[in-house]
């Protein structure tokens, strides 16, 4: 695989540009590479046809964790995000957020001459010192965390308080409250297609994590019932014809050479998300709450229309992406991920002799080649059993001794509920005190900053 380019690029010589884009709760078969009677999503096809696919790539089962681990090239454990402070993911005035001493992609890049812009939902605190602008972005417009957080929404019984309104920041200000969610995929659409105008002669980071398809969905006009099936399915059309506008735009821009662009979603889709052929769905530890659709497109870097079936995982994105930019991963602090140019460019194999999972702090399962391991004591070979259908524990002690052995080198590490872990940093705490970045409304009868629920120690005025 010598032909493929490395650091530079093959068509100009200059450090490589970077796109990553996420769709939120997007299930592992919810579009064509990964199922083929989908008929609506022919621009992530396209990505899989010119590049490579992997099918046991790995997120964190719901939000904040994953987007930690994506940032940051670690586990979420290892930077305090496994949770938010007092629910599965952080809430809307949370103190909890990615720790500005935190190293990100964007910050990593930055320092090596990169613009960089983060447009779409962040999910790693809302607070000013946890936003895209204090980590490395040069500018941000979207939504501080889900869509789902706003006035009409219980996430969980503990609330004491309703959401705030649901705000649209620029960079560190609100924009406007957002009411209407179904020109979301457009505007942010629009606003990538600019900043990719904008930096054309200059290397870039642009990071689009899209809010669809998280409930509440939403599509434009343009894509209601365009697939002849329900909203789900228009809204990840429409992401598709996002990923389709900023293909065309690199293209046209003459920069696609020049650029690598990854496709993913966050977690496991929900239950009306198709996860086949993977047991369980978003939040839980099979299959099918963490493994994701991953596509990587890269002209003249990745063979086309190739596939991987080596264990890689979101937490890989910060390592490689520093590699091909020549820039050297951070070296004061454990980074969890590989870098997977082996992977992407030839035939490489994975360096995760364990791959685990946590759900929020507690240590549920190990992957390690095909043998995955939960915390429960069932065993399956996922290269035989991809469904999860038969345990095998009984049948391969030696399998489950060795996986144990595993299991308690991350207790010992990243810690397992109670017990701390030695090699775990410290969360972002806001300084305070807490605001919303738009106060519930007079008419809601609610207190405009009251937190949606109380924790001791936090900085509420």
């Amino acid at each position: 695989m010598a032909a493929f380019a490395g650091a530079a690029s093959a068509a100009s010589g200059r450090p490589p540009n970077f796109i990553l884009i996420t769709c939120d709760d997007l299930g592992y078969a919810d579009i064509k590479p990964y199922r083929a009677d989908v008929g609506y999503t022919p621009n992530l096809d396209r990505m899989a046809r010119e590049g490579r696919r992997f099918t046991s790539f790995y997120a964190t089962a719901v939000c904040t964790p994953s987007r930690a681990a994506l940032m940051t090239g670690c586990y979420p454990k290892r930077v305090g995000l496994a949770m938010g402070s007092w629910h599965a993911v952080l809430m809307p005035g949370d103190w909890h957020g990615l720790n500005p001493s935190e190293i990100t992609i964007a910050r990593l890049l930055k320092g090596r001459g990169y613009a960089t812009k983060c447009i779409g939902k962040w999910h790693l605190g809302d607070q000013p010192e946890f936003l895209p602008t204090r980590h490395g972005f040069d500018s941000y417009l979207g939504i501080p965390y889900s869509n789902d957080m706003n006035p009409n929404q219980r996430m969980s019984p503990l609330m004491r308080h309703p959401h705030p309104p649901l705000p649209l920041l620029r960079d560190e200000r609100v924009e406007r409250e957002i009411t209407d969610q179904s020109g979301l995929t457009r505007l942010y659409t629009e606003e990538a297609v600019a900043f990719l105008e904008a930096n054309r002669s200059r290397p870039f980071f642009l990071y689009l994590p899209h809010n669809m398809v998280h409930g509440p969905l939403a599509a434009s006009s343009r894509f209601l019932d365009k697939t002849g099936k329900e909203l789900y399915a228009d809204a990840v059309a429409e992401v598709d014809w996002s990923v389709g506008e900023i293909l065309a735009t690199v293209e046209r821009l003459g920069i696609a050479r020049d650029t690598i662009m990854v496709f993913l979603s966050d977690n496991g889709g929900t239950p009306r998300a198709d996860n086949t052929p993977l047991r369980g769905n978003k939040g839980s530890m099979w299959e099918g709450g963490v493994r994701v659709p991953a596509i990587f497109w890269a002209p003249g870097r990745i063979p086309a229309g190739s596939v991987s079936h080596e264990v890689a995982g979101n937490i890989d994105i910060l390592p490689t992406f520093a590699a091909f930019a020549g820039a050297a991963p951070p070296r004061d602090r454990r980074i969890d991920g590989q870098d997977l140019r082996p992977l992407l460019t030839g035939a490489g194999k994975s360096r995760h002799d364990a791959y685990f999972h946590y759900q929020m702090n507690h240590l549920r399962a190990v992957r390690s080649g095909p043998w995955k391991l939960h915390t429960t004591g069932e065993l399956y070979n996922l290269d035989a059993d991809i469904g999860e259908t038969r345990n095998v524990a009984a049948a391969h002690p030696d399998v489950v001794a060795k996986l144990e052995k595993k299991l308690e080198q991350a207790r010992a590490d990243l810690g397992d509920g109670d017990r701390p872990g030695a090699g775990v940093r410290p969360v972002g705490k806001a300084k305070g005190p807490l605001r919303f970045w738009i106060p519930r409304h007079p008419e809601s009868g609610h207190p405009p900053q009251a937190p949606v629920h109380p924790v001791a120690g936090s900085p509420v005025e």
